[in-house]
């Protein structure tokens, strides 16, 4: 190694050294000024010697000029989101029923929960390879080269011991102060301010250029590490030993061994943490052994062995100047509380939902009332209660009451019964309910065609598209007459349309937009009707038979398919190519096996998980139910059964059946 490489090699170990320092420990050791002289030493160096180049070098965090479309990664673990509870009674109830399945001692670490943006990294040899967005849980966003500039994140880790490959998770922050500075900044500039340092940070992360991310001062704290051979057999050691390879991990992590624990820490925390720099929502509590965590298993959408706990919302009390009303893609109105401005968790106020016309009925809200305002969860604004006292020193308006017609198009409303919302009936002729079904005919998690709200709405009043069908009649001199649409982007509408012909069938289902499937039953349907045929001449009695279909999804689902209209823009989207059936591939893994059969699965299991044993059983034609039956015909049972289940089958004479001799079914 000559001179120059070994100057260069010692610069990027000295910088990396000192954004340890400063970024993770927060204790720097040298002045800033001096910090960036040795960074332009280096850049310097680097430009004169290419031959030395290093993707992982401290002069990478400043990010480049380029754009770039971000790819897409499946994860090797499923980002799952946390069951949530505001309810001190549920954690309870979280820790007991936690003692009950496991019936051996346990550990729960408590930590705080972070307002961000979750990111998983990817370490090979102790270098950073990707950084991928939560996304719909199954896969995400390749943002490894924005995450690159984000100074808390170690590109290269400390020391040898670590697994050569492994996964970390975490959330990306913008620190209050941060986004204190954003907004003052956008709103010299009459642009649009960020809502909450939460939506500032997601938007941050998908900015095509890296050097806007980098000039945004990003943060990270990580949580969670997943891979094989990690360090240690409990998640709070793996957490403690990944902090010293250069992970920012908070220092407020607690080991608690009793509920009263667990509740002076959830007390301390929801007054401290209006001190901290960064927002935070709850806290987040987690089963300490992993052996035990995998004992515990997952449900659909979260794991078993963790739970998060969302503090009680700030409450602010202001003026509600006025009451507008909006209509969706499904026709629902909601009326929106436009107030005078006011800071509540860190942002300003200015509107809030006030759900349906019961809660404005309830709340007897008048113009010029002061009212309470929460937020949800500290980010979805709401109104809680009036300040009826106020009333007799100033004068208020009239009374609010909800709409008779739609807004948009004067079509009069209706309330289907046992429903609290009103609806707008006049599905093909409303404007925000036909741009709304197009919107969501092309978002992320359905067709995936990009294309954003506005150039939607440019199509539509052009005329160029009434519905989702007219989508894929598009011409690139049509997309050229639009304002704003160069050829380029043009072009990249025409092939991302293209590319939409191959998303599956189940996407496709959900993607149609029919009232009440979203995207786990837009799944079962699929899985259950093979293709558009088979659905649509569905029964009423049929659907009802598919797992976590019920009376009112079934008959949106029918009443869909009696519109000749919905039919004439399904036969269109048919023609234009879209998969209208369950790839071969994935029938092929099918068979009717369990056919009629249904099973409850409880306990702890060896060999698969319960979502395993969920999927095996939807698979083979079977159906699984959450509780014991008349109907039911198989209990599969692993260890620790529970005991009222237990007892109720034995009751009913159900059979019960351990996973070898389910594993044995299936093989017959």
């Amino acid at each position: 190694m000559n001179e120059t490489e070994t100057k260069i090699k010692a610069l990027r170990q000295e910088l990396e050294k000192h954004n340890y320092n400063y970024y993770v420990l927060s204790a720097p050791t040298i002045p800033d000024y001096e910090y960036d002289e040795r960074l332009r030493e280096l850049q310097a160096m680097e430009d004169a010697h290419p031959e030395y180049a290093d993707p992982h070098s401290p002069t990478r965090r400043i990010g480049s000029d380029l754009s770039k479309d971000f790819e897409q990664i499946t994860h090797a673990y499923p980002m799952l989101s946390l069951g949530n509870t505001y309810s001190e009674d549920e954690i309870r109830e979280f820790y007991n029923r936690t003692m009950r399945l496991l019936n051996e001692p346990f550990e729960i670490v408590a930590e705080l929960k972070y307002d961000g943006t979750s990111i998983s990294l990817i370490y090979d040899q102790g270098r950073l390879t990707h950084a991928v967005t939560r996304g719909d849980g199954t896969r995400g966003d390749d943002v490894t080269a924005n995450v690159k500039t984000i100074r808390s994140i170690p590109l290269k880790l400390i020391g040898d011991h670590h697994p050569d490959t492994f996964e970390i998770r975490g959330e990306i922050l913008l620190p209050w102060a941060e986004f204190d500075r954003l907004n003052k900044e956008r709103e010299e500039q009459e642009e649009p301010l960020f809502a909450n340092p939460r939506n500032a940070a997601s938007g941050t992360l998908k900015q095509q250029n890296p050097a806007i991310v980098a000039s945004r001062k990003l943060d990270a704290y990580f949580y969670y590490l997943l891979g094989e051979n990690l360090p240690a057999a409990t998640h709070y050691d793996n957490l403690q030993t990944a902090r010293t390879w250069g992970f920012k991990i908070p220092d407020v992590i607690r080991k608690c061994n009793t509920l009263e624990e667990i509740f002076d820490y959830l007390a301390h925390w929801d007054a401290e943490r209006k001190n901290l720099p960064v927002a935070t929502d709850g806290v987040v509590l987690k089963v300490n052994d992993l052996r035990q965590q995998r004992n515990l298993g997952f449900t659909a959408k979260s794991p078993r062995w963790a739970i998060a706990y969302k503090f009680q919302a700030e409450r602010a009390a202001t003026r509600l100047n006025s009451v507008s009303f909006q209509v969706g893609r499904t026709g629902a109105v909601t009326p929106v509380a436009n107030l005078e401005p006011v800071l509540l968790s860190g942002t300003t106020v200015k509107r809030a939902s006030l759900h349906n016309a019961d809660i404005i009925e309830g709340l007897d809200l008048h113009i010029g009332d002061y009212v309470y305002v929460e937020k949800g969860g500290e980010i979805i604004p709401k109104i809680v209660g009036v300040d009826t006292n106020a009333r007799s020193t100033m004068q208020t308006g009239e009374k609010v009451r909800f709409l008779p017609d739609c807004p948009e198009c004067g079509a009069s409303l209706i309330r289907p019964a046992g429903e609290a919302t009103h609806y707008c009936p006049n599905e093909s002729g409303c404007p925000p309910q036909i741009k709304g079904r197009i919107e969501h005919f092309v978002s992320r998690r359905a067709m995936d065609i990009r294309i954003g709200p506005e150039t939607v709405e440019d199509l539509y009043n052009a005329g160029y598209v009434q519905n989702a069908a007219d989508l894929y009649t598009l011409t690139f001199p049509d997309l050229l007459r639009l304002e704003r649409r160069a050829e380029k982007s043009a072009q990249n509408l025409l092939d991302s349309l293209e590319e939409s012909k191959s998303i599956p069938f189940e996407r496709v289902l959900f993607a149609l937009g029919i009232r009440y499937v979203g995207e786990t039953v837009a799944k079962r349907l699929a899985s259950a009707f093979l293709n558009i045929e088979q659905l649509r001449e569905a029964t009423f009695e049929s659907l009802m038979q598919v797992n976590e279909i019920g009376e009112r999804i079934a008959q949106s689902v029918l009443n869909y398919f009696a519109d000749e209209g919905n039919l004439s823009i399904l036969g269109r989207l048919q023609a234009s190519g879209l998969q209208m059936a369950v790839g071969e591939a994935a029938q092929s893994s099918r068979s009717d096996k369990l056919q009629g059969r249904s099973f409850v699965i409880s306990g702890i299991f060896a060999h698969h998980s319960r979502d395993v044993y969920k999927a095996l059983i939807e698979q083979h034609g079977g159906k699984c139910t959450g509780s014991v039956s008349g109907k039911t015909d198989y209990i599969l049972a692993g260890d620790s059964m529970g005991a009222s289940k237990l007892e109720k089958a034995t009751k009913l004479g159900v059979t019960i059946i351990n996973e070898n001799e389910f594993l044995n079914m299936l093989n017959e």
